[in-house]
């Protein structure tokens, strides 16, 4: 069973949305992808997230650029969370997305992330699952430690580069 739905409007948002799926198999959690569109293929898209729903699926995460309808779409066919990421794309660069996601009406909300964000969005979905399971959240945890350790053998590095031979002020 899939805990984590991955649904995208267009093969073209793969790209950006294997950043989604990288994390969640960094936490070892099964996910389903699937692409659908909810103007094109609208009654395929409410088919699947029944079906999801019915077979124990927890969160969906929906990415979609432009209109950027698919999060709504799938929001209102549901009581899962649902977690928006618009997809850089047309002459607004994904703003005209963003707005589309995040505005949704009162009574169906959508989680919305940054333009391209599908790394936070995965995060975010993990960080749910997290909350009722003490094993993901001990994995959470130990990211967030990671992370820091990376920052401070970031800053390490630099520090010593500077003590090398760049001249100015250093903190």
């Amino acid at each position: 069973m899939s805990h984590i739905g991955v649904i995208m409007g267009s093969d073209s948002d793969y790209k950006i949305m294997e950043g989604a799926l990288n994390v969640l198999s960094q936490f070892e959690l099964d996910f389903e992808v699937k692409i659908s569109s909810a103007h094109r293929a609208l009654e395929r898209t409410v088919d699947w997230v029944k079906a999801f729903e019915a077979q124990g699926g927890k969160i969906i995460i929906a990415a979609a650029g432009l209109a950027a309808h698919l999060p709504g779409v799938i929001a209102g066919a549901t009581i899962l969370p649902v977690i928006g990421v618009p997809m850089r794309s047309g002459a607004l660069e994904g703003i005209d997305a963003l707005y589309s996601i995040v505005q949704m009406p009162p009574g169906i909300p959508v989680a919305t992330v940054g333009i391209d964000a599908a790394r936070n969005a995965a995060l975010l979905a993990v960080q749910i699952l997290a909350v009722q399971d003490k094993e993901l959240s001990l994995k959470v945890k130990n990211y967030r430690v990671q992370m820091l350790k990376d920052v401070e053998a970031k800053d390490e590095a630099m520090q010593k580069r500077l003590s090398e031979g760049v001249k100015g002020t250093h903190v």
